[in-house]
């Protein structure tokens, strides 16, 4: 029923917002150009139904190989900062820098380096999620109750120490900071697309970037904006995916038994 339920209202949203998009066409009836009506972006959908398949499923591949790589350099990074605070020091503000340069002004580097073809906008994509993956995961790490971080250590007193630290790892600090990762993953499943977007922009021979910028040229707006909802139900399917995997892998989260809407209540 709590499936039922959000289906039933993400409809009724979107029932609401053609609407009201409607409504604006009707009452200031602007150009085509300047804002297509929702049937004729309809039209574009089932017309141009292949070109966006074809250009979709290549955004979609940047965005997932991305999402990979930059999850598991997120992780990689928030054990560094997490089991020394000297490494900590030295890699913290290289992580934060990262995300002070505007993906603007860094993607025509990454292409021209990487090349025009689906490495520029991979690297895109793994440099806007691996922000919020590493903190999440390391503010996880770090909040862990010190009481069974004592209790573990004595638990695994008789052992080696780096044989203790790695079991202190896998046992306790892994499975306790999951949700703070399923929540950074979460965000990154959010704004992957961005990166993949705005390194087709810079430069690309496909995607779904490349298809709007050859529509806004050619001035068929329904076809750009046929392409950015298709852009949408990627990362809205990408963000499903997500959150009902980390929901599998943290049965035990707070938070987990119901979904946000119903927790507010």
């Amino acid at each position: 029923m709590t499936g039922l339920r959000a289906v039933a209202a993400g409809l009724a949203t979107l029932a609401v917002l053609l609407l009201l998009w409607q409504a604006v066409i009707l009452l200031a009836a602007p150009p085509p150009f300047i804002l297509p009506s929702p049937l004729a972006v309809a039209r574009a959908l089932v017309e141009q139904r292949e070109l966006l398949l074809r250009h979709g499923a290549v955004t979609g591949l940047e965005i997932a190989a991305g999402l990979g790589l930059g999850t598991m350099l997120g992780i990689g990074a928030a054990v560094v900062l997490s089991v020394s605070r000297g490494l900590r020091r030295i890699v913290l503000p290289l992580v934060i820098a990262s995300q002070a340069v505007p993906v603007f002004a860094i993607a025509p580097l990454l292409v021209l380096w990487l090349g025009f073809g689906m490495a520029s906008k991979i690297a895109m994509t793994c440099l806007i999620i691996f922000f919020p993956v590493t903190i999440a995961l390391a503010d996880g790490i770090a909040r862990l109750d010190p009481g069974l971080t004592d209790m573990a250590q004595v638990m695994t007193g008789g052992s080696g120490r780096r044989g203790r630290r790695l079991r202190l790892l896998l046992r306790l600090y892994g499975p306790a900071a999951l949700p703070a990762l399923g929540s950074g993953l979460r965000i990154a499943a959010a704004v992957a697309p961005i990166g993949a977007v705005v390194g087709e922009w810079v430069g690309a021979a496909g995607g779904l970037g490349w298809l709007m910028l050859h529509a806004n040229a050619r001035a068929k707006i329904d076809l750009m904006f046929a392409a950015l909802i298709v852009l949408a139900a990627i990362a809205l399917l990408l963000y499903r995916l997500v959150d009902l995997s980390m929901r599998r892998l943290t049965p035990w989260a707070a938070g987990n038994a119901a979904p946000l809407e119903e927790t507010t209540r």
